[in-house]
Parts: structure tokens; sequence; C-alpha cells
């Protein structure tokens, strides 16, 4: 389940810009960039000073794919791992893959991963 209000949601995404770029999708994947700007809302208060990107912006940032994918809404996150922050203006890949049993997303910034996690489609 979602954290943010769907107001919440579809603020984050107008102060997420998507980079220039020829959607690599297919049936069982979907690549796209994604860019937080500094001047996104939640970021003052995520932390004072030293902002990074809020999780749940990225979920939202995940959930949004997948309705640009396949046109399904999330039902929920059953498994999250978020390994380093995001910072605001750096450019990172959004994944999203699936394998016939569950659908995975990651985000990576070059080489390192910053999240992944498996997503429940709503029925």
């Amino acid at each position: 389940m979602l954290i943010a209000s769907r107001r919440e949601s579809r603020d984050a995404l107008r102060h997420a810009s998507r980079q220039p770029r020829t959607p690599a999708m297919t049936d069982m994947q979907h690549r796209e960039s994604l860019r937080i700007g500094a001047d996104h809302p939640a970021l003052p208060g995520h932390f004072p000073g030293s902002p990074v990107v809020p999780g749940v912006v990225l979920l939202d940032c995940v959930a949004a794919a997948l309705q640009r994918w396949r046109g399904q809404h999330v039902g929920g996150f059953p498994q999250v791992k978020f390994l380093r922050p995001l910072l605001p203006d750096e450019t990172a890949e959004l994944a999203l893959s699936d394998d016939g049993k569950s659908i995975r997303f990651s985000i990576a910034l070059g080489a390192a991963m910053i999240a992944s996690g498996s997503i429940e489609a709503a029925p």
C-alpha cells in the first residue's frame, strides 16, 4: 500500500522529470530514466541542509512507470530495499521486469543500486 495520497503522488510526478530517451519497452521489461529536481516539495524536510529523495517519492515513480508500461496500478510493494540515497538532480535508471511469476523493480545510478523490490499489481 502506498503511503502518499493520490494528490501527493501527482505532485511528486509533476516534479520528477524524465530525461529524453528512447524507451526500452517489451512485454517483459521496461526501462526509463528518472530525475527528481532540487525544487521537489518533499526535499526541504528530508533532510534540511542535506536533502535526499524520500523513498516514497521513488516508489511513486515506480508506480507511475508500471502505469505507463502495463496500464496497471500498484496494489502493494511486498518487498522493498533501499540501498543508498538518490540525491536531487541525479539521473537514475528505473527498470521493471516480469518473469511470469512476479514484477520486480530496480532503481540504479550507474552501477550503484539505489532501490529494488517487488510489486503486486492491483486486481
